[in-house]
C-alpha cells in the first residue's frame, strides 16, 4: 500500500496554519518565522531578510519570506553557519 502513505502524507500540512495575512508586520513575521521580533530588527540591520517600508514600518511579504527560507535551506545545506557577508551576497 505505497500509494496511501504518499496520499497520507500529502494530506498533512506541514507546520501550524497561523492565519496570517500575505503582508504582515514585525509581530507577525516573528511568530511566522518562529524568532522575537527583536531577532527580525536585527536581521533587517545587518540586511539578511526581504523586507519593505510601508510609511515608517517594515513589512514583509509572505510570499518573499518562503522563497527567502527557501534559498537559505538550499545554500546552507550542509555548510553550518555563515557569515553575514555570505548572507548579503543571497540577498542580491
Amino acid at each position: 500500500m505505497p500509494g496511501r502513505g504518499r496520499a497520507l502524507l500529502e494530506s498533512v500540512k506541514v507546520g501550524p496554519d497561523l492565519g496570517l495575512p500575505e503582508v504582515m508586520n514585525i509581530r507577525q513575521a516573528a511568530q511566522y518565522l518562529a524568532v522575537s521580533p527583536d531577532t527580525l530588527y536585527k536581521y533587517l540591520s545587518d540586511a539578511k531578510l526581504p523586507a519593505f517600508k510601508l510609511g515608517n514600518r517594515w513589512r514583509f511579504k509572505k510570499t518573499t519570506l518562503d522563497r527567502w527560507m527557501e534559498a537559505q535551506s538550499e545554500h546552507g545545506a550542509g555548510k553550518g553557519r555563515r557569515g553575514a557577508s555570505s548572507a548579503r551576497r543571497v540577498m542580491g
